[in-house]
């Protein structure tokens, strides 16, 4: 179905033309797989080519999300969003095509912001915030760096969701073999050391290499300094990397502890999935991430780029298996209310003070 001139109707028009599939195009997707169990008519407008439109080809093989790729300049591609009811942006240069979209067409805009630093005072931003009819933040975090910048007015938090997903007992097994022996410690995410952290978890491994001579660090992902990472860690055969995969919920099966030592962060929604998979969880006490993990509650909290402290925490939870267990069963049970349908009613809501509904 293509978008005609005619009048609005009841569908979802989302936006992301992010380059990469990271976090907030997983969460994208998880929202959208939720919209459409709801009964939404949605539509996704993508990079021609991009991962998210291929992850929802079975939506849109059943008629269920019309995926459609666009090549740059994407603002020769206004005419796609002509006709939604709503449209639904996931990151910024979606955000300038649905606000274009809304001066030309009057069609209303919800922005979802993942980040947990201010966005430039700039005046393209002044008005894709002032123009937008609602703004979501991921974190009270993010809400907090939005007000009084740019936002002037309420900004509604939404937490992400955690995958929901089930293991393959084969696959697991399969991984496991792979990791005889060994106290697994994992990390999921993009390899960009400036913003996760990855160089100093390295540094606690090689801390720990006489205290734990069987820990083996796990990293999945690729990025940018997967090739530094890589060089740092040349001479630890206890570091592994696997590359980027869509296994993380069968590689989380394997894992002892996961650890996430990121600089800064708006939420950390892979922290989710790890406490779905009822995970010890170290982590760094930045941003968003104390809003889901509370520190000897449901897991510890370290300083970012304190390579000892980590090693510390890390240790720790090596040494007592009962410490684990607790944290892991109190990070599951806060995991529970973080579902994919919880995500997509709260965003319903939003839709639904908008005048767009489910139509299926």
């Amino acid at each position: 179905m293509q978008i005609g001139a005619g009048a609005v109707t009841q569908t979802i028009c989302h936006i992301n033309l992010a380059r990469e599939f990271r976090g907030g195009e997983h969460q994208a997707e998880l929202l959208i797989r939720g919209l459409h169990k709801l009964g939404y008519r949605q539509r996704l407008i993508a990079r021609q080519g991009d991962v998210l439109l291929q992850r929802l080809f079975d939506l849109h093989e059943s008629g269920g999300v019309e995926c459609i790729g666009i090549p740059p300049p994407f603002i020769h591609h206004l005419a796609l969003c002509r006709g939604a009811g709503v449209l639904q942006v996931h990151e910024a240069k979606g955000g300038h095509m649905a606000c274009a979209a809304n001066s030309l067409y009057g069609t209303p805009y919800v922005l979802t912001r993942r980040i947990d630093k201010p966005p430039q005072n700039s005046f393209i931003n002044r008005r894709l915030y002032r123009n937008a009819a609602r703004v979501v933040a991921v974190s009270a975090t993010i809400r907090q760096a939005l007000l009084g910048k740019l936002v002037k007015r309420n900004v509604e938090v939404i937490f992400d969701a955690h995958t929901n997903f089930e293991m393959d007992a084969d696959v697991v097994g399969n991984i496991r073999q792979r990791f005889a022996g060994k106290f697994v410690i994992g990390h999921a995410a993009a390899l960009v050391d400036r913003h996760k952290g990855q160089s100093t978890l390295i540094k606690a491994a090689r801390i720990l290499r006489e205290a734990a001579p069987d820990l083996q660090l796990v990293f999945l992902g690729s990025g940018s300094d997967e090739a530094s990472l890589r060089n740092a860690a040349r001479d630890m055969p206890n570091v592994s990397f696997e590359g980027f995969s869509f296994e993380l919920q069968n590689y989380l099966g394997v894992m002892d502890i996961f650890a996430y030592p990121s600089n800064y962060e708006g939420l950390g929604s892979v922290l989710l999935d790890a406490m779905h998979a009822a995970l010890p969880i170290v982590a760094s006490r930045v941003g968003g991430i104390p809003e889901i993990i509370s520190h000897e509650h449901n897991g510890l909290l370290v300083e970012p780029g304190n390579a000892q402290a980590l090693a510390d925490a890390l240790l720790r939870l090596y040494q007592d298996a009962g410490l684990r267990a607790r944290l892991a069963e109190r990070a599951q049970q806060r995991a529970a209310g973080h579902t994919p349908a919880a995500m997509a009613r709260q965003y319903a809501e939003i839709y639904a003070s908008l005048g767009v509904h489910p139509t299926l």
